[in-house]
């Protein structure tokens, strides 16, 4: 889904694929998200949420930017 923001195009991801793209249950997401260690979903309607695609990705550069180098071994 895109969602038109003045200038600003931004994808809204489903719980399925934000599953696809992040590989936790909407379980763990949503303790992540109350403990502030996730972005915050967006109520779309009465039964429908979602992410904004730009967040989750940056979410996700700050866990691969994280990581450790591999150690060489001499």
């Amino acid at each position: 889904m895109l969602f038109n923001h003045g200038d600003i195009v931004m994808r809204i991801l489903s719980k399925c694929q934000l599953k696809e793209l992040v590989l936790y249950s909407p379980q763990h997401v949503a303790r992540l998200e109350q403990a502030g260690q996730f972005p915050k979903s967006v109520q779309l309607g009465p039964n429908r949420v979602g992410w904004v695609e730009v967040e989750v990705l940056d979410w996700l550069r700050q866990r691969l930017d994280g990581r450790e180098e591999p150690k060489r071994h001499s």
